[in-house]
């Protein structure tokens, strides 16, 4: 907890400055006391009070004015709240092994699917681009509330060879410093900042969905060390199974550089024989997430992918803000100051005269 206006808590003091005068008084009190006959008459003159009921008024009142005195600093917590900026970078594996047909009809096929799904479900003010990678990245649509551009996109995506999950990170980064003044281009120098340092993160996230390892390129911890340093966090999912499988691509999956080359013209299928399966660099990937505050997911079928990416927004669609509660302290104040001077009054009361 911080305070606008922390030289205001100097009111703190009236609480000690009455107890002091409440103790001064006292002894004055006992200066001047007579002195009676009999001081069992006078304590069967007396109202009846525990010790309890003489107290918890004075406790709760003294709780009011602490209360009220925190107050006048004008206090602030920091709290988890939603994001209303946030912007989505969405990197998605186009590599050949994304055509492995462990999860039907294969991974490309169901990853695109869930992809499509989670666009669909985000609120319309949230921006969120596309970037697709295999030996390269490259940037298919900028951050956009447009989701229609985004869906058609992602029906485009085709295979390629290699897999270069560092450079999708360094190009998701670039992306971002578009439209955030706030982050450096992966080309700015950023000086002898600690990448494993953790400030206030932006609101803008990176999402890196894979069934691979990096096979070119910058590698991926070196990439998340530049993403940490500039308060951006990268979430990765580790997607397909560990059991042989067929690689098997539908026409339209297929480009100029996919692994299975250029196809016959007029669609069909192309695939490569045998069973086969391609490992998931984990390890990595959960450094890659470590470093920069993220975390590490793994999807082994549909079902599983579209449960991580349909929680997803609970885990980066919240920033920290520093939200003021004196509104909550006044209250506390003045319900506990109340409460104490209604208990001592009604405790204090004197009996009722009645006509007998």
């Amino acid at each position: 907890m911080s305070f606008s206006w922390p030289w205001a808590l100097l009111a703190l003091l009236i609480v000690p400055l009455l107890l002091a005068a409440r103790w001064w008084l006292n002894r004055r009190r006992k200066r001047s006391a007579i002195t009676v006959s009999s001081v069992a008459l006078i304590r069967a003159a007396l109202p009846g009070r525990s010790s309890w009921r003489r107290r918890i008024p004075v406790y709760l009142f003294l709780a009011g004015l602490l209360a009220l005195a925190v107050s006048v600093g004008r206090p602030q917590a920091s709290l988890a709240v939603p994001s209303n900026q946030t912007s989505i970078l969405l990197a998605i594996d186009v590599s050949g092994s994304m055509c492995t047909t462990d999860i039907a009809p294969n991974r490309l096929a169901v990853a695109s699917d869930a992809a499509q799904e989670f666009i669909k479900a985000q609120d319309d003010g949230t921006r969120i681009g596309l970037v697709a990678f295999s030996g390269i990245a490259g940037l298919l649509v900028a951050p956009t509330t447009d989701k229609d551009a985004l869906l058609d996109a992602i029906d485009t995506l085709k295979t390629a060879r290699g897999t270069a999950i560092g450079q999708a990170i360094l190009t998701s980064i670039d992306a971002i410093a578009e439209s955030n003044p706030n982050v450096a281009a992966t080309g700015v120098d950023l000086g002898d900042v600690a990448p494993g340092t953790l400030g206030d993160y932006q609101p803008d996230t990176i999402v890196v969905l894979t069934d691979g390892s990096n096979t070119t390129g910058v590698d991926p911890v070196t990439a998340a060390e530049q993403a940490a340093a500039r308060r951006l966090r990268v979430y990765t999912i580790g997607f397909g199974t560990t059991e042989p499988a067929p690689m098997v691509c539908t026409a339209d999956q297929i480009s100029g550089d996919s692994p299975f080359g250029q196809g016959p013209s007029g669609g069909g299928g192309f695939g490569r024989g045998g069973g086969r399966t391609q490992e998931i660099d984990e390890d990595a990937l959960t450094k890659v997430a470590d470093v920069t505050g993220g975390h590490y997911f793994r999807a082994e079928d549909s079902g599983e992918l579209d449960d991580v990416l349909r929680d997803l927004p609970r885990e980066f669609g919240l920033r920290k803000e520093d939200v003021e509660i004196t509104f909550w302290f006044v209250l506390a104040g003045v319900l506990l100051a109340g409460t104490g001077a209604g208990l001592a009054l009604w405790w204090n009361r004197g009996p009722r005269a009645g006509v007998r």
